[in-house]
């Protein structure tokens, strides 16, 4: 996991890494209950991801000790990855960037088949810091993704979505590879994405169960898996911006994902709900030499490993809901730089039966030179405010996202709007457009 995320959002460059994409239109996840008849997910065996850790070990071991960008050792660990992937029938393509002098090295594995224009992408940061091996920080969700594609070979899985994987490079200074890859994906590419789900330390020997808040599907499909094997789950905050995920959630795209907590301390009621110590880091090797094989919880690494398996063959398996009727309004919107002042965009909804669905979508797009000071409500026709975006994702610009809602409640027609406020002084923006589809 990165210690920071760069301030400003990399620029979009509009065109395609040859190879990765078919063209046509998106097509959004179905709900969790969408899938009853998906095939049964896999036991994922431990002991193949442990083996996926041990080469990675061994390769930093052999190679200066550690796996970081511009290493012999990172290069090694894509080699030994993209080896393992060919192996299994994947069509694998290396993207290389350069950044701090040196050449880094994303690695996209594209499953054969499945809907082209609805992309599930599962991914992890393959790279340590300087200072170690970097076993759980990253070679635990790296191995993960990689059991998990090797899985979907041996099932010969045959999904309703075209399945993608990826292992970013730079991710430990600044999310580099993951920003590099996204950048380079034209708005219609980006556009055929269903979610993308990022791994990024999943073993930590002192572990919690935290899921990603984004997207309410696929938080809920996680949330499914550890109910149904009775692990409580909090909400994933430590890490939140931090971690390759970021990286597609600035473009709109619909993210989630797992975590087992970094440097924070794991409280004596997280302790008493998980087991473990409390009073103690999560991860106490973090960012260090120690980060090493023994340095993993077996538990924490089996569960979140088939947890991963379940997301990608629940959510690979669902049929696209298509959507209902949508109003944009396009108009910008200017954003008063203080915190006394509200603005609103307004769409007229008409000729919409009935009221609005639990699964009414927003989607958002703010240009804003800092969006942890705003906050962001759409405000139905009977004055019911929903909160969409409240002070989150610290320093980083913009915000463009997607929102579900569920406003069953309201009739659809009247007038919606898009209130926004900004918290602090000092930074500027404007609502740039909105859309809200029924």
């Amino acid at each position: 996991m990165s210690l920071s995320v760069s301030r400003r959002l990399a620029a979009v460059t509009a065109f395609a890494v040859a190879g990765l994409f078919a063209s046509a239109a998106p097509a959004a996840l179905a709900a969790p209950t969408a899938v009853a008849a998906a095939p049964t997910p896999p036991d994922i065996p431990l002991a193949n991801v442990k083996a996926h850790l041990s080469q990675f070990s061994t390769i930093a071991a052999n190679n200066g000790g550690n796996r970081a960008h511009g290493r012999a050792g990172y290069k090694a660990s894509i080699d030994y990855v993209k080896a393992k992937l060919d192996a299994a029938g994947f069509t694998t393509t290396l993207q290389t960037f350069t950044t701090s002098g040196a050449t880094g090295y994303n690695l996209i594995a594209d499953w054969p088949g499945g809907d082209p224009n609805s992309v599930l992408m599962a991914g992890a940061h393959l790279d340590s810091v300087s200072s170690g091996a970097g076993i759980n920080d990253n070679g635990s969700g790296s191995a993960a993704v990689l059991e998990t594609a090797l899985a979907v070979s041996r099932a010969g899985l045959q999904p309703t979505k075209h399945l993608r994987f990826g292992w970013w490079g730079a991710e430990e200074l600044g999310l580099i590879g993951s920003k590099y890859y996204v950048n380079n994906l034209p708005t219609a590419e980006r556009a055929k994405f269903a979610g993308y789900l990022n791994f990024d330390m999943i073993g930590s020997p002192n572990p919690g169960y935290f899921v990603y808040d984004d997207d309410p599907t696929i938080e809920q499909t996680f949330k499914n898996y550890f109910s149904g094997i009775g692990v409580p789950t909090e909400i994933e905050t430590e890490g939140d911006g931090r971690s390759d995920h970021a990286s597609f959630k600035n473009v709109g795209i619909p993210v989630g994902g797992l975590f087992t907590g970094a440097s924070n301390t794991k409280t004596s009621a997280q302790a008493q709900k998980w087991g473990g110590t409390a009073g103690q880091s999560f991860d106490r090797c973090y960012h260090s030499s120690c980060d090493n094989t023994a340095n993993i919880s077996d538990t924490a690494l089996d569960r979140n490993t088939d947890a991963a398996a379940y997301a990608i063959w629940t959510l690979g398996a669902s049929t696209p809901v298509p959507p209902g009727p949508s109003f944009e309004n396009t108009a910008d919107v200017n954003i008063p730089d203080s915190p006394a002042a509200a603005v609103s965009s307004p769409i007229t909804v008409s000729g919409v039966a009935g009221n609005a669905p639990a699964t009414t979508k927003v989607d958002v797009n703010i240009v804003h030179t800092y969006r942890g000071d705003l906050v962001v409500d759409l405000v139905a026709p009977d004055g019911t405010v929903y909160n969409l975006h409240n002070r989150s994702g610290g320093s980083a610009d913009n915000i463009v996202a997607s929102y579900t809602v569920n406003a069953s409640s309201e009739v659809a027609n009247g007038v919606w709007n898009l209130r926004v406020r900004d918290t602090a002084a000092q930074d500027i923006g404007y609502i740039n457009s909105w859309k809200i589809t029924f």
